[in-house]
């Protein structure tokens, strides 16, 4: 990492948790600022962090309305929940109300790594779609609207297309459901819809629809596309 250390802040009020994160950030060169509560957390956004960990089970404040919080006072800064095993509602929730990903406890720190970096990629490409996205052997050219997998051109239909392209816009971001429908079709809330929309675009795509490689699922609750390489 070169130049300016990222700025970290980190809320969770287990220690042992805060330690670990103080202890493995710091070592890849990000910058930490600890918070065991909400209401030391919301002191701390005035130093600016680029990126947030923000664990949903704090002591004084509900981790949903803080994320709320912070998201009313600054829109683009990236915010990586931590989550306990099983709680797809509240993972749900925390996405829907502007959380850019998540991670489950217990968790790897390289899987921690890879979150952030993705994150912050993500905040530093909304201002501007790359003409060209590529993961792997697939590319978006989001100007021509040229979709191909290796040398071969796909051809999508409109709603086909619509949704990689929204996935592609937030490539390396899990999206929920809902996002997804209101993105693709306003009125409509069943995710049955969009399932058939993601198994004909694998069908597609993927060298093995039944083991996709670009488009993955998030169990309960939508889907991410591979992050760019």
């Amino acid at each position: 990492m070169t130049g300016a250390p990222i700025k970290v802040l980190v809320i969770d009020d287990e220690p042992p948790i805060r330690k670990l994160l103080r202890m493995g950030l710091t070592t890849q060169g990000y910058d930490i600022l600890e918070a065991s509560n909400g209401k030391v957390a919301l002191d701390l956004l005035a130093q600016e962090p680029a990126l947030i960990i923000l664990d949903l089970g704090l002591p004084d404040i509900d981790g949903l309305e803080l994320l709320r919080t912070i998201r009313g006072r600054n829109e683009g800064v990236p915010v990586v929940v931590l989550s306990s095993r099983g709680d797809e509602a509240g993972k749900v929730q925390a996405l829907d109300l502007g959380a850019d990903d998540y991670i489950t406890k217990p968790f790897g720190m390289d899987e921690l790594l890879a979150r952030m970096r993705a994150a912050l990629r993500h905040q530093l490409q909304v201002k501007g779609e790359r003409p060209v996205f590529r993961t792997g052997d697939l590319s978006v050219d989001l100007v021509r609207r040229i979709v191909k997998v290796g040398e071969r051109e796909v051809k999508l239909s409109p709603k086909e297309y619509d949704l990689l392209r929204v996935l592609v816009q937030h490539a390396g971001k899990v999206l929920t459901h809902r996002f997804l429908l209101k993105e693709l079709w306003d009125e409509l809330t069943d995710a049955q819809y969009l399932r058939v929309y993601v198994r004909q675009l694998r069908q597609k795509i993927e060298a093995d629809p039944e083991r996709p490689q670009f488009v993955l699922t998030e169990t309960g609750i939508g889907y991410r596309l591979r992050a760019p390489d």
